[in-house]
């Protein structure tokens, strides 16, 4: 088995020893509970640019990813905060994600794509209303059905620093939600992920901005498929599962409990819509397999050993969770570097790294440990450690 020298606290290097990696069985969708994995972008490291000022992507590797995660079934929540929107993705290259993803997905039989729309391209400041966020919204939303793709509906930056009050989201939600073409997700992101969103709905009480978000879901619910909440929190996640409108979905976008959240209980579940699917996406395929065939205690199994790998992944500042994704798609052999968008992957220690990277193996989740370690080994010597 293979050994290698990790950091560990007090500045200190310990020998650690790979496992064997699982073998998660290949499951067969559909699932019994709808699965997105909110998709990572990889970088063109060879390209000429600024990389703080001007993304870079590496379009055919970025695609092939996708490609990964509709062949183990599950759907592609694209260009979403995984993909750094908002954290060195604008608005011009997420657009061309979103139509190069849909098509690849006229490829592959049963791939399904729904993508962000947002206001990422205005810029919040004292001139910017409600007027300007809602043509910001429209600008979008039409881009992207134009291309043929299904809605995300973003939340807005712009918004949440212009809005003065609860009615002011009422107000720009009613309008853009009575013009979509097909029922949309909404996406309720919470400041932990985005501190820029603190106070989102009106309220800086979740609860009582959960009360403004049901009503804006229950006057317009023909207009929304569900709603993803990324809170963290189980407690309100199953509070506002349990009020929602008979058809519409709750999508769980809590990184920290989402296991128990999908299996639900006996007043409900919620379906998924997860950025750490994407760097457990072979382990989550085959437990919604096995929750499928009726098998709760198989999916328990398998997603148990993942949950300390996504705390550790999610941990505060929540918002450069981008980083251990992007990494776990490094350490499988995804993509060839280390590298990402706007140079965020200086955004975690190399101690923090070498935990991801022990969680990991001990979860079975490092499909060739010996390639996983040698990479392991030069992202440390990148620093100067010698492991």
């Amino acid at each position: 088995m293979t050994t290698l020298n990790l950091p560990i606290a007090a500045g200190k290097l310990a020998p650690y020893t790979l496992q064997q990696p699982k073998a998660f069985p290949l499951a067969q969708p559909p699932f019994s509970r709808i699965a997105f994995a909110a998709a990572h972008v990889v970088a063109d490291p060879l390209a000429d640019h600024d990389p703080w000022l001007t993304p870079a992507v590496d379009w055919e590797r970025t695609i092939a990813f996708r490609r990964h995660l509709w062949s183990l079934g599950f759907g592609v929540a694209e260009a979403m905060d995984t993909a750094q929107r908002g954290m060195g993705l604008d608005w011009r290259d997420a657009l061309e994600l979103v139509r190069r993803s849909l098509d690849a997905a006229k490829d592959v039989p049963g791939a399904v794509v729904a993508s962000g729309a947002g206001t990422d391209h205005l810029v919040p400041g004292p001139d910017v209303g409600i007027d300007q966020v809602i043509r910001a919204y429209e600008e979008q939303i039409e881009a992207i059905e134009k291309l043929g793709g299904r809605i995300i509906l973003m939340a807005s930056r712009a918004l949440a620093a212009c809005a003065k009050s609860p009615d002011d989201y009422i107000k720009v939600y009613g309008r853009i939600l009575s013009q979509v073409k097909q029922p949309v997700v909404m996406h309720w992101l919470g400041e932990m992920f985005d501190p820029a969103l603190a106070g989102y709905w009106g309220h800086a009480d979740h609860m009582q901005a959960m009360d403004t978000c049901l009503d804006v879901i229950t006057a317009n619910a023909a207009k929304v498929d569900g709603i993803k909440i990324s809170l963290l929190d189980k407690d309100k996640e199953i509070t506002m599962r349990r009020k929602l409108p008979q058809a519409v979905r709750m999508y769980t976008g809590d990184d920290f409990n989402y296991a128990e959240l999908i299996a639900g209980d006996a007043q409900g579940y919620s379906d998924a819509l997860l950025g750490i699917f994407d760097a457990i996406a072979p382990a989550a395929s085959a437990a919604l397999g096995a929750l499928t065939r009726g098998d709760e205690q198989t999916f328990h199994a398998i997603l148990a050993p993942t949950v300390p790998l996504s705390r550790h992944i999610f941990k505060a500042p929540t918002r450069f969770y981008k980083t251990g994704v992007v990494f776990m798609a490094y350490l499988n052999g995804h993509q060839d570097h280390f590298v990402m968008v706007g140079g965020q992957q200086s955004t975690r220690s190399a101690l923090h790294l070498a935990e991801l990277f022990r969680l990991a193996d001990a979860a079975g989740l490092l499909s060739d440990p010996e390639r996983a370690a040698q990479r392991m080994r030069m992202v440390l010597a990148a620093q100067g450690i010698a492991a």
